[in-house]
């Protein structure tokens, strides 16, 4: 069975903005390595099209080896994105999805292999209120925003997490990996 990790980026202040943290070579290596290790990739309309900037970045490589090398892993990995507006992807490695989040997601749950990770703030939210969340890496920069999208927002349940470990970056970025405790 196959875990669902819920990865996102965020702020000191608890908000989730991907263009607010310190995106620097080792967090570069960091994602292109958690990436390679995915079955999949799940998005929602808004985080899929900030991402498909990646798709550029392997037509017109930056020179910089870490975000280049990046794009390449970031344009194979397999990515569902689930949408109301959006009719077609134009990103050969991606596809929307045509059930609910739930069917969608208990479905690539139970297969075997490699995991999938969850990137957009909205289908944490989702995913977190049907419990479907077996891990979260959550990558606090330290950045305050003053104001964006709360990670949390509209989370009526209390849940606790046990930490599993930690991992900080020269940036002073710090990834939290959690994972539901189960009492």
């Amino acid at each position: 069975m196959r875990k669902i990790i819920a990865a996102i980026n965020m702020t000191l202040d608890g908000f989730c903005d991907h263009t607010a943290g310190i995106p620097d070579e080792e967090m570069h290596q960091h994602y292109a390595h958690l990436l390679s290790n995915a079955h999949t990739v799940l998005y929602g309309r808004i985080t899929y099209q900030l991402m498909e900037y990646w798709k550029t970045v392997v037509e017109k490589p930056t020179g910089n080896k870490a975000m280049d090398e990046f794009a390449v892993i970031m344009d194979k990995v397999p990515k569902i994105v689930f949408s109301h507006t959006l009719q077609n992807l134009e990103w050969e490695s991606a596809k929307l999805a045509n059930r609910d989040i739930e069917e969608e997601v208990l479905e690539l749950k139970q297969q075997s292999g490699k995991n999938i990770f969850v990137g957009s703030r909205s289908l944490i939210i989702q995913l977190m209120k049907l419990n479907l969340i077996d891990e979260y890496q959550l990558c606090v920069h330290p950045v305050v925003a003053g104001n964006g999208l709360p990670l949390f927002e509209n989370i009526n349940d209390r849940t606790v997490l046990k930490l599993l470990r930690t991992k900080i970056f020269n940036s002073g970025a710090i990834i939290l990996y959690y994972e539901p405790f189960i009492q």
